[in-house]
């Protein structure tokens, strides 16, 4: 069967009677059974289907909530009570959950069906969902291409139509750059618009949850829902979240061009023009366009990842094999359990991660490295806000090309530089969206990405409407 693309489409289906939520949800499950990208590593078969049954009934006593025909993935760093979490990880083999993130009972409070849990790099240290203990995931637009990571494993569901939504965290670009690859819309909020109760810390003044769907709508009532005041989030905001429903207005708004994202040099030159191309086509609409000097761009990956690895080793000290997940066999004393649990539980990129985070945390190298660093982001942070005092948003690529090869980049460093025109949204802390308005020579699809202001979800969605009118 067809499942219309928007939640609205499929609430109408739903409400004419010309099917249920049983149906449609059996159609996700046995899309899912068939798929061949590696995107889902666990079915929530017989749960999903018995939640389905009884809002069915909600839905004919018209008691059924707003996110009712929601059928979602779960990245598998997000809390689901009773179920199996492991950070697509060896070192948390066997661990579920004992509550749920606070995101997730929102959206279940809801009507929203968690149909299961998606694959993703390891502890959400990736850029192509290559790092996974379950094998990577393959992008639904050619199976020898990479989905992008961490959060691959949601996009691609998201693009191949195992589910309407998926749910994933976005520390450098996990949300955005998967999105630009397969070709949907994902979504990083502000820091601390939504509660990280729930969500296994990678950086955590970086982590974000956020949303991966194919409208800017559904991601607009999403994010509004999950967004809010948490007593077990201290960090979180206690703001108003963005109106459920897209304003839509003919304001003309301000639009920032940073020109040293369009002049990077490892920029595809058909990413270059279709940006260009849609620089031009706001300009005709009567938009004011404004072109800014941002000198900060080369110190992006490098100020992320000094700080996000430091953030790292800290976060997953707590994994040492003696607690809970994977414990070596092989252990004769507890050094020996630390150290051979921990050794054979992480894979190589997480390793990697934590010893530099180790490196730059340690005497002689902090003031060097990590102070040096919080100093880089204050600047950056500052000129990003400045550059946002006189103007709506930013417009600037997603990612430098389309997706690569899987096993194409082996080079750590290269990889790194994957997410260069992601992390800047989240050193500042602002929000971001990625647009799937590209199309490739290649075939392949690419993103476009919109950044705002702190707390400026209701403008950035409102924009995005406008580039993508059809939502």
């Amino acid at each position: 069967m067809d499942i219309p693309e928007s939640l609205t489409d499929i609430q109408k289906l739903i409400n004419s009677g010309n099917t249920t939520l049983v149906d449609i949800c059996q159609e996700y499950i046995s899309r899912i059974k068939t798929s061949k990208t590696n995107a889902f590593i666990e079915i929530f078969e017989k749960e999903a289907l018995l939640k389905a049954e009884e809002i069915q009934k909600k839905i004919i006593k018209n008691k059924s909530g707003l996110l009712v025909g929601a059928f979602v993935g779960l990245k598998d760093n997000i809390c689901y009570k009773d179920h199996t979490l492991t950070a697509s990880s060896r070192i948390l083999q066997g661990f579920k959950s004992m509550f749920s993130a606070t995101a997730v009972e929102k959206i279940i409070n809801e009507d929203a069906i968690i149909i299961g849990r998606l694959n993703c790099d390891e502890f959400a240290m990736g850029s192509s969902n290559e790092n996974s203990f379950y094998g990577p995931v393959k992008n639904p637009n050619g199976e020898n291409k990479v989905p992008g990571g961490s959060s691959g494993g949601s996009a691609a569901a998201v693009a191949e139509g195992l589910c309407n939504i998926a749910l994933g965290s976005d520390t450098g670009g996990s949300i955005r750059q998967p999105a630009s690859f397969c070709g949907v819309v994902g979504v990083k909020p502000t820091y601390g618009r939504i509660s990280r109760n729930g969500l296994i810390a990678y950086g955590s003044s970086f982590d974000q949850i956020g949303v991966f769907s194919k409208t800017v709508q559904d991601a607009n009532i999403f994010i509004s829902i999950m967004s809010g005041n948490d007593n077990f989030d201290s960090t979180v905001s206690s703001r108003p979240a963005n109106n459920k429903t897209i304003k839509i207005s003919n304001k003309k708004f301000n639009i920032g061009i940073p020109e040293e994202y369009l002049n990077f040099e490892k920029l595809d030159v058909e990413v270059s023009t279709k940006i260009k191309s849609l620089i031009d086509e706001l300009e005709n609409k009567g938009h004011k366009i404004e072109y800014l000097k941002f000198p900060f761009l080369k110190y992006l990956v490098p100020t992320y990842y000094v700080l996000t690895t430091a953030e790292a080793s800290s976060n997953l000290a707590r994994y040492d094999g003696a607690h809970f997940g994977y414990r070596t066999k092989d252990a004769k004393d507890i050094n020996s359990t630390y150290e051979k649990s921990r050794s054979e539980g992480f894979g190589i990129e997480v390793k990697r991660r934590i010893m530099l985070g180790n490196f730059v945390l340690s005497s002689g190298y902090y003031d060097a490295y990590f102070t040096k660093a919080q100093k880089v982001r204050r600047l950056i942070k500052e000129k990003t806000e400045q550059m946002l005092k006189r103007n709506h948003v930013l417009l600037l690529p997603t990612t430098p090309t389309t997706a690569f090869n899987i096993g194409e980049i082996k080079d750590p460093i290269s990889m790194y530089l994957q997410d260069i025109f992601t992390v800047h949204a989240n050193i500042a802390g602002l929000p971001a969206i990625s647009l799937p308005l590209g199309k490739h020579s290649n075939s392949l699809p690419f993103g476009i990405q919109l950044m705002a202001g702190r707390f400026e979800e209701e403008k950035l969605f409102e924009i995005s409407s406008l580039l993508m009118p059809k939502n």
